[in-house]
């Protein structure tokens, strides 16, 4: 409901659809619930062979993973629970993949990098809230993060796992 909750991001209304994760089939535009495991699904991405599908529930303050088996996903489970450098829970909002199968999170304080276990491995401090993260430039190792009023990028070791 991220949008709808109030005039804030948007114009308030009802939802139309349960709150869910939703395939929208390429070739024919069939829409289909794939999971209804999740409280306020935001983000998504797939680790870099497509296997897995990665769901930051901010509502659940959680990313959860499902192994994808076709057009269906199976064995849904927690990912990770980010916590705040200085104590607390954090929850992710935008999520990226890289070529190694990291997670890239906009979670505060700024982006949170999760290795393919579920441990965290690093973090990016913004003076800023940071939403949405995406990997660019010529070479896709450059990582842009969308703020509460500002866009940052800085280069990484490392490239995104998909054009997205």
């Amino acid at each position: 409901i991220y949008g709808i909750s109030g005039n804030y991001e948007g114009f308030a209304a009802e939802s139309e659809l349960d709150t869910a994760v939703y395939r929208i089939d390429g070739d024919s535009g069939q829409i289909a619930r794939v999971t209804d495991e999740v409280v306020q699904p935001n983000g998504l991405c797939f680790s870099p062979d497509y296997s897995r599908l990665y769901v930051a529930d901010t509502g659940a303050r959680e990313t959860k993973v499902w192994d994808v088996a076709g057009s269906t996903l199976r064995n849904g489970r927690q990912f990770a629970r980010l916590e705040n450098p200085g104590g607390g829970p954090a929850a992710a909002d935008g999520i990226r993949c890289d070529a190694d199968g990291n997670i890239w999170a906009g979670a505060s304080p700024g982006v949170q990098v999760i290795a393919p276990d579920g441990t965290q491995i690093g973090a990016i401090r913004l003076p800023e809230i940071c939403a949405n993260v995406a990997f660019g430039g010529a070479r896709r190792n450059r990582l842009f993060m969308t703020a509460s009023q500002s866009l940052y990028s800085v280069y990484v070791g490392v490239r995104g796992a998909h054009i997205c």
